[in-house]
């Protein structure tokens, strides 16, 4: 009797997110989540400092990188829920306990939602300027950064001609226009993004409100704040540390968006000095 064939198992989350681990092998766990517009390349220049005492895993989010396009489900990607699904799926897929996620950006509140989900593997998070909502909400008297009409424009130019919006966003994100380098650098790795899956994580990440999902967050975590940041303003980070039961704000002196790349020998330092604090004290705030 013959059989209709089956669906192909999926591939492992460590093979769809193109996993790599690197350093000490019997050293801490330290996940590192790249942000929107970028891969796991980003966190090059902060590698060497990771990687001498600590297990460091990087993966590359849906649609970035080398993430397996097959696997791409625009349904599961639409919210920020379904990144922090693949998270906590590459951390059970290695056994991972007691990790350190160190994230970037939007992905900070998707490691918040990931030690949600799986509260017994995350020991402690790192967030390297977040904002839990981008958008203001007047009736709250929270500034996001951006009007309603802001981020409705943004996505717009997005779905309308993403290399020219690409050209204006990546290097207005990145700051230090001193350093023009570090936004064509940036504008590239956009470019490397495919543009559809690119809009629906923008739409997730722009549209997203986590404001009270962080006041269930119980581990401790370590706020990094940039100066001049056009994506993170000050009253965004500020409203982050607010509501996280047990943060540390982290004021560096690196400027623009993204501190793993501008500054990197800052931002591995402020990383190690928090995973190197007892995770049941609170930790000092150090001095920009």
């Amino acid at each position: 009797m013959s059989r209709l064939p089956t669906a192909a198992s999926p591939a492992p989350a460590t093979t769809r997110h193109h996993v790599r681990v690197l350093g000490r092998a019997d050293g801490p766990a330290v996940l590192l989540v790249h942000g929107f517009g970028s891969d796991q390349s980003a966190w090059d220049r902060v590698l060497p400092a990771l990687t001498e005492g600590h297990r460091v895993v990087l993966m590359d989010q849906a649609g970035a990188g080398r993430f397996d396009a097959s696997a791409y489900d625009r349904e599961r990607y639409s919210t920020l829920d379904g990144y922090a699904q693949d998270v906590v799926a590459v951390c059970e897929e290695l056994d991972l306990r007691d990790v350190a996620v160190v994230a970037h950006s939007v992905s900070s509140v998707i490691a918040a939602r990931a030690a949600l989900l799986a509260p017994g593997r995350f020991a402690r998070i790192v967030m390297l300027a977040p904002s839990a909502r981008y958008t203001d909400d007047p009736a709250d008297g929270y500034d996001g950064g951006f009007s309603a009409e802001d981020v409705e424009e943004l996505l717009a130019s997005l779905d309308h001609n993403y290399l020219s919006w690409t050209a204006s966003v990546a290097p207005m994100i990145m700051g230090n226009p001193e350093r023009p380098e570090l936004g064509e650098e940036f504008t590239g790795s956009f470019r490397r993004l495919d543009p559809a899956t690119a809009r629906c994580f923008a739409r997730a990440t722009f549209l997203a409100d986590s404001r009270e999902l962080l006041t269930r967050v119980q581990v401790p975590v370590a706020v990094l704040q940039c100066r001049d940041d056009a994506l993170a303003p000050d009253t965004a980070v500020r409203e982050v540390v607010r509501r996280l039961p047990r943060a540390t704000l982290v004021p560096l002196r690196a400027t623009g968006h993204c501190p793993h790349v501008s500054a990197p020998e800052e931002t591995a330092a402020a990383v190690l000095a928090h995973l190197a604090h007892p995770a049941d004290r609170a930790a000092p705030v150090p001095q920009p």
